[in-house]
């Protein structure tokens, strides 16, 4: 019997099959992790506000995917799951939510300004876009120290538009600088849809400008956004400068937690829901010969345990003390010079 389209082969190495299945269960991770946090945030147990990236799991999957150790990401106010794919500790990420002394900015602030330097990540900003520069500038850091690193930037169609974004872009690419830029493309800059704020329809025609190369993939299909990005970073890696992908996606939550988005059309919802990431990528699961009513219940499961920890690890830890308030609010000094240097 002839085996349906893209079924493995006895050939296929059992590491990439056992990639295959890690990607699922990032996805299925963040999707977990992201629906209760939603939860919590009605509980009125997160302090700050949440920014929903439920729909888009299948850009950080396949962009972190991609990435080693030593890379430096700056992720977006909705790339929660940035940390996930990264290894940060569910529990930690969980506590930063909360503002517990066990997150990552031991509660001194919300979710969107916590990072992990440890996993490479730095901590969001309001201004969205200002992160590029910052990526930028560690990518020439990269440069000069000649470490094999790369930098990745997640920045929206909105932040696009921003000053600060193009003259990070035009400096990447006048020095060919080892950094990826990663457009979440998710037609709505808070309520603004994307025709009423730019006179193009792709962002990565941009990149073009500045002298990099510009990818559009849909980034509900996570087996592009893997191809793409796989195929960038090679060449970002190599020397040969920077590069621009734009993931095509939707939010399926409003711009916050507090935001109804009834500026949208459900319809238009409904659409893109049918283009989920996660059945998707369990149709292709199915075709290459697994049987994915058993994975979709193992992998649950362990999704869940790992959000239902976290929950309990953050909810155990303690509020920060008022008199460490004023902690690590700078640097600590440099140590004085030697007399006669």
């Amino acid at each position: 019997m002839s085996q349906p389209e893209g079924a493995r082969t006895a050939a296929e190495p059992a590491a990439r099959i056992e990639q295959e299945l890690q990607l699922y269960y990032w996805m299925k991770l963040v999707r977990a992790f992201e629906e209760r946090v939603s939860r919590l945030h009605r509980q009125n147990k997160i302090f700050g506000g949440v920014y929903s990236g439920a729909g888009q799991e299948a850009i950080v999957a396949g962009i972190c995917a991609s990435l080693r150790d030593g890379d430096f990401v700056a992720p977006l106010h909705r790339d929660l799951g940035v940390f996930l794919v990264r290894g940060v500790d569910a529990g930690r990420l969980m506590a930063q939510l909360m503002g517990k002394e066990t997150g990552l900015s031991r509660g001194k602030d919300s979710f969107l300004h916590g990072g992990d330097l440890e996993h490479g990540i730095f901590g969001s900003t309001s201004m969205l876009g200002s992160s590029l520069p910052i990526a930028v500038g560690a990518a020439l850091k990269f440069r000069m120290k000649r470490e094999n690193n790369i930098a990745v930037a997640f920045f929206g169609e909105g932040a696009s538009s921003r000053g600060d974004v193009h003259e990070a872009m035009n400096f990447a690419g006048v020095h060919k600088l080892p950094v990826l830029f990663v457009c979440e493309n998710n037609r709505y800059a808070y309520s603004t849809p994307l025709e009423k704020q730019m006179a193009i329809e792709d962002v990565a025609d941009r990149a073009q400008a500045y002298g990099f190369k510009g990818h559009t993939v849909s980034g509900n299909d996570l087996l592009a956004v893997l191809e793409v990005t796989e195929r960038a970073v090679a060449r970002i890696r190599k020397g040969e400068g920077p590069a621009l992908i734009e993931c095509k996606t939707y939010r399926y939550r409003g711009h916050s937690e507090h935001d109804a988005a009834l500026y949208r059309d459900q319809e238009e919802l409904i659409e893109w829901q049918s283009r989920d990431p996660i059945p998707r990528y369990e149709l292709f699961l199915e075709k290459k010969g697994h049987d994915v009513k058993h994975i979709r219940e193992q992998i649950d499961e362990r999704a869940q345990k790992v959000v239902q920890e976290a929950v309990d690890f953050a909810e155990r830890s303690a509020l920060p003390k008022a008199e460490e308030a004023l902690e690590d609010l700078t640097a600590p000094s440099p140590a004085p010079a030697p007399k006669g240097k």
